[in-house]
């Protein structure tokens, strides 16, 4: 598919500009969007050499929390690769095994990092993870060229569950990083930093995966580049006799180890660790930076505060409807034909990318600029549109593949605005800096007890009638959108008053 630029621009041809070469194109242009966007929006007018540190601190801890990503949604990669050798039923209790241990382990590692610092948690998480795909990287070796005949699931279920415990020590450092870096009033364009971060991290996993995997496959390769002949070099077998597909998980782990150096090298946990004067950021531990808090306290933080186990009931309704479109709309495509809706199958990674940015901004700046950097405004009507999405999938699934396309990318692009506004922000703002790992990671937790949940709910269902896909997801987007707006109006003490303060003083609020 072309489309001559002599007809756009009523001048000869000089050039045809194709899907493929836009497809290339728009992820880097998107990033450089993201970051221009990050050095425009300065309400509290910080100093250049402040925007510029801050931007290298951010910038190496969440790529890195991105090829986390990759390192995480390659499972579904793999399963689409290995065909019958894992059924829907196994790949769901696979996938549940690793969201339960995601899940549970923040009551650990959200402590722990608030104790450690995010610098030193994302380093954790990007070596263990690596570890983690090596291993499932040799279960799938061993698996395809039927040296392991029984035990696939145990096994797989067991590394899967390994890599996720190392994988949850990543969204908690970069929040307990972004805590000391951006002010509250801030946070809203750090949340929709913070879901494109996700977004582009599914690119990787899905479109980045599935181009290796596509490069791995045996015999006469459809497009023999640079990728085919390295993946092929590196990974093949010598008699070339199968796919080799557990390069979807060796490569993401080198990634990893890459990433996880500029880490130790480049960042600093706090803006004082950087040479800048302390930074109040107006947030719940305003006033009480001095105050050494236990694990117990810790807990309680989320535990004992109606308000967070709001936030955390919501995390669990968007944490069933993100991983409820996002891990299962690439297999229905693979399973019932798209006919129409084609190019949604064939770049789903991308416009996973494309939707989640979109979504990630419209929260956190919505929030920000319209609602004085309150979260639940935005939420609810994110979620109250996803609801009405999922009727519209349900009526559409047996009539229009193009409609059921786009309602599963406009449900990602809502649920990233959900996501990246209640793990992201809303419980870094009422967590404090101080408790931010454990309320942020518990809370984030719950978003992977909704995909345990929907892991093996639709695992189930799918098997049985695609129909049962959306129709299960409809009470979970009604009940998340009703409980967003039971907290319309909160926001921190200490940012009310700040907010008071600015427009006592004749600053916009």
């Amino acid at each position: 598919m072309t489309l001559p630029a002599a007809q756009l621009f009523s001048s000869p041809p000089i050039a045809a500009i194709t899907v493929e070469t836009v497809a290339a194109w728009l992820p880097p242009v998107m990033l450089g969007l993201v970051v221009w966007l990050y050095f425009m929006n300065n309400p509290l007018r910080h100093g250049a050499w402040f925007m510029v540190r801050r931007f290298i601190n951010w910038f190496p801890l969440g790529m890195t929390y991105a090829f986390l990503y990759m390192g995480r949604y390659n499972l579904t990669v793999s399963k689409n690769s290995l065909g019958a050798l894992m059924t829907k039923e196994e790949f769901g209790t696979i996938f549940a095994a690793g969201t339960a241990t995601y899940a549970f382990s923040f009551l650990v590692n959200g402590p722990l990092v608030d104790k450690i610092g995010g610098k030193l948690g994302i380093i954790i998480a990007a070596v263990g993870s690596s570890l983690a795909n090596i291993g499932m990287g040799a279960i799938t070796y061993l698996v395809i060229t039927g040296k392991m005949t029984s035990h696939i699931v145990l096994a797989y279920s067991l590394v899967y569950a390994l890599n996720m415990y190392f994988q949850s020590y990543g969204a908690v450092s970069i929040i307990k990083v972004k805590a000391y870096w951006f002010h509250v009033r801030e946070r809203g364009l750090f949340g929709a930093i913070f879901g494109t971060l996700i977004s582009f991290g599914v690119y990787f996993a899905f479109d980045w995966g599935e181009a290796i995997a596509e490069a791995a496959k045996a015999g006469p390769a459809k497009n023999a580049d640079w990728l085919h002949g390295l993946i092929q070099t590196m990974f093949a077998l010598p008699d070339g006799s199968k796919d080799a597909v557990w390069a979807v998980f060796f490569v993401p782990a080198a990634l990893l180890i890459v990433w996880a150096v500029l880490d130790a090298w480049l960042l600093k946990d706090t803006p004082e660790q950087a040479n800048f004067p302390p930074f109040d950021t107006h947030d719940a531990s305003s006033g009480q930076m001095h105050v050494e808090l236990t694990t117990m306290d810790l807990l309680r933080k989320v535990f004992a505060s109606p308000l967070m186990l709001l936030f955390a009931a919501v995390e669990l309704t968007s944490g069933v409807l993100r991983n409820g479109i996002m891990q299962w709309y690439s297999i229905f495509a693979k399973e019932v034909p798209q006919t129409g809706a084609e190019w949604i199958k064939n770049d789903w990674g991308l416009l996973l990318c494309v939707f989640g940015i979109v979504g990630g901004f419209t929260g956190g700046l919505v929030s920000d600029k319209f609602f004085q950097s309150r979260r639940g405004p935005p939420a609810a009507v994110l979620g109250a549109i996803m609801f009405c999405l999922t009727l519209v999938m349900a009526a559409a699934m047996h009539r229009s593949p193009l409609v059921v396309g786009l309602a599963a990318l406009f449900i990602v692009a809502a649920v990233t605005g959900v996501h990246s506004l209640m793990s992201g922000t809303a419980a870094a703002d009422f967590g404090g800096r101080k408790a931010t790992a454990t309320c942020s990671g518990i809370i984030d937790g719950c978003v992977y007890l909704g995909s345990s949940i929907q892991s093996v709910g639709i695992g189930y269902l799918a098997s049985k009638n695609w129909l049962w896909w959306p129709v299960f997801l409809m009470p979970f987007a009604l009940t998340g959108s009703i409980l967003a707006f039971r907290f319309w109006h909160e926001l921190p003490a200490a940012t009310r008053k700040f907010n008071e303060e600015r427009k006592a003083a004749g600053h916009k609020v």
